[in-house]
């Protein structure tokens, strides 16, 4: 009786140390591969195309462009792609645009190897896989008013240390309305100053630095 063929997994992090560690694991496994590896976004795109893997395992951070603009290219390309995001980060905002990007599965590096196996053959079998701890901080800011596109900017940019001034500058709009945008995002975030609005959209995931 011939062996049914293995699940073959890409792997798409930036950090050799993780990119082998995991390709051990997945090696370890009898029905599963890695056949591809890439540290880069652009070059999961290249790899993903030469390969075909059934399942892509994702990092969110990359050094060129970010995990889901990653996984949307090759989506675009190939519709039936299965990628499980693996990564450190935990962020509502994070885990929900890599979802809506198509992202089957969302795993935490600090999983135990025999979880995050778990989840390759259940995505590769169709299936969605979200542990209860990244669906419980989906779950925390489901009612939460969303920042608009420009509220975001202007949060990225006091951020990086700019004053309002140079905000209204970079954006070419007036100070007043930089005042305003900041009101409102301090109330979005449930913030009481400007610094803790900062690390509050950090930690969710809602700006990048």
């Amino acid at each position: 009786m011939s062996q049914p063929p293995k699940i073959r997994v890409l792997s798409v992090d930036d950090h050799p140390l993780v990119r082998e560690g995991i390709a051990a694991i997945i090696d370890h496994e009898p029905d599963m591969a890695m056949v591809a590896q890439a540290a880069t976004g652009r070059d999961a795109i290249h790899q993903f195309r030469e390969h075909r893997p059934d399942v892509t395992l994702m990092d969110l951070r990359l050094p060129d462009i970010s995990g889901v603009d990653a996984m949307v290219a090759i989506r675009d390309e190939f519709p039936d792609t299965r990628v499980v995001v693996l990564t450190t980060f935990v962020g509502d905002a994070e885990i929900r645009r890599a979802l809506s990007a198509g992202a089957r599965g969302y795993v935490l590096k600090s999983m135990p190897p025999q979880e995050i196996v778990a989840v390759v053959r259940q995505v590769h079998a169709g299936q969605k896989r979200i542990p209860p701890d990244v669906a419980a901080r989906l779950a925390e800011h489901v009612a939460d008013e969303a920042l608009t596109g420009r509220e975001r900017d202007v949060l990225t940019h006091l951020a990086r240390g700019n004053r309002n001034r140079d905000i209204a500058e970079r954006l070419f709009i007036c100070e007043d309305t930089v005042k305003v945008h900041l009101k409102h995002i301090m109330g979005k975030l449930g913030a009481g100053d400007r610094t803790e609005a900062v690390t509050i959209a950090l930690r969710r995931g809602i700006i990048e630095l």
